[in-house]
């Protein structure tokens, strides 16, 4: 039987996580689902959650006036949605809508961010993990700009 501690667990962003740590994620962690052309979030709402991918895709878009959103990265199984929970004042800079049909754990940041704040050691944890993320999603967009930019 799957149990959320298990599949947190057993998620690559979690691997190496103290056990008693994920034991402390799972109070905040439910499961979701999204159907496609869902939102999962958009721009300027409040950002109380992330996710971790179990199945389908998301596309994460940057709102375009006068243009249709412009996909600045396709997640999909395996992989971290949502990082603006982290930081004040946790809001949503972009907005992510679901490609096909989306299965994933949501976390609620509130309650994390909490629990992170009683436990030290579980934040930096949590920090180390989502500064990867973000380095590996600024490098994604680093290159995709040079490649925008080198067509010209």
């Amino acid at each position: 039987m799957e149990t959320l501690e298990r599949i947190i667990s057993e998620h690559p962003f979690f691997a190496d996580l103290d056990r008693a740590f994920t034991a402390l994620m799972v109070g905040c962690a439910s499961n979701v689902r999204f159907k496609k052309g869902d939102y999962i979030f958009r721009e300027g709402d409040p950002a109380d959650t992330f996710y971790l991918i179990r199945e389908g895709q998301v596309s994460v878009e940057v709102f375009a006036p006068q243009h249709e959103p412009i996909i600045v990265a396709t997640l999909e199984e395996g992989e971290i949605l949502g990082w603006s929970w982290l930081l004040a004042p946790y809001q949503w800079k972009h907005q992510a809508r679901a490609r096909d049909n989306v299965r994933a754990i949501a976390l609620d940041g509130k309650c994390l961010r909490n629990k992170c704040d009683q436990n030290h050691d579980l934040g930096y944890e949590i920090l180390k993990r989502f500064a990867r993320i973000i380095e590996q999603r600024l490098e994604s967009t680093r290159l995709q700009l040079i490649d925008v930019y080198a067509a010209r």
